[in-house]
């Protein structure tokens, strides 16, 4: 950030201490008092209280965390930017994502960054998170995008963006009226549900777990390899599914599918970066920052919004 202050201020509300503050900024104590000193002067208010030896926020310093928070994204934003410009980025960047993000997440995401950087070749292998982190161990792709809970020895996973699991059925069908379902209900609910290798079924198989339900005991009546599939056998039948909202935001908007609350259960789960090496390339850095910044920009609103409305 341009305005140093503002970053001790932001330390100091996180940490809630001066010295930690000046430990992680490489400053003196003294001189994030001085800092902070001037924040207040400046605006006329106070921004810590002490409360013994604890330091709080006052409510002054809270609406100046949350107004300097925003300034920080905004300058980082800006950054970013900026570096876009002033970098020729070429070369080939091969990239293996899992089947419901190949599908519905990268799409929009690929046609930006291809417009954005047109030097540059991509290939993008499709399969389930399995299939993808075995494609990163024999390095025939730079950089996997995978949905499951796992972790492979010797891969290096980071956050990409939230998604959760729903449960849909067909509007007009035999379950067009069900609101919500138990977890006993749910045992006796026809269902179809993806192929083994999928993360979508390592998720459901390690929520069902913790309520001590074993995958087995559901009745499911077909396994598809893509959600594709899976919605298309939903539309025609009174079998219900389990899959990411973020496939779903289309029908829950037209209304052919509506989604039915497991009461109890939450399926919520990240999709993930991962990597062999433990600082990937440039173009693939380059890509991740990318990719985040679209999701957020254009992507997570409207399907957080879509599952709302649908329920």
């Amino acid at each position: 950030m341009d305005d140093f202050r503002l970053k001790v201020f932001i330390t100091a509300a996180r940490t809630l201490s001066f010295t930690r503050t000046a430990e992680q900024l490489y400053i003196s104590q003294p001189a994030v008092s001085k800092h902070i000193g001037e924040l207040e002067s400046r605006y006329k208010v106070q921004l810590f209280a002490r409360r013994g030896s604890r330091l709080e926020l006052t409510d002054a310093g809270r609406t100046m965390l949350e107004a300097a928070e925003r300034l920080a994204d905004d300058y980082r934003r800006l950054e970013y930017e900026m570096s876009l410009c002033a970098s020729l980025t070429e070369g080939e960047l091969r990239l293996g994502a899992s089947t419901t993000i190949a599908q519905y997440l990268l799409p929009p995401i690929l046609a930006r960054f291809t417009t954005r950087f047109p030097g540059v070749r991509v290939s993008l292998l499709s399969g389930n998170s399995s299939e993808v982190e075995q494609a990163l161990g024999e390095h025939a792709v730079d950089l996997g995008m995978v949905e499951s809970v796992s972790r492979r020895q010797g891969l290096h996973y980071t956050f990409f963006a939230p998604d959760e699991l729903v449960l849909v059925t067909r509007t007009g069908g035999r379950y067009a009226h069900t609101e919500s379902l138990t977890c006993e209900q749910l045992l006796s609910t026809p269902l179809v549900l993806r192929e083994n290798g999928s993360g979508t079924l390592e998720v459901i198989s390690a929520a069902l777990a913790a309520k001590g339900i074993r995958l087995s005991q559901l009745d499911v009546v077909m396994r598809l390899g893509t959600t594709e599939g899976i919605k298309g056998f939903v539309r025609n039948s009174d079998v219900l599914a389990i899959v990411s909202v973020t496939s779903v935001v289309d029908e829950l908007r037209s209304g052919a599918l509506r989604i039915i609350d497991i009461e109890g259960l939450t399926l919520s789960r990240d999709f993930n970066f991962v990597h062999a090496e433990a600082e990937p390339a440039r173009l693939v850095r380059q890509f991740v920052d990318f990719a985040r910044a679209a999701c957020y920009n254009f992507g997570l609103f409207r399907i957080t919004i879509f599952c709302f409305i649908s329920r």
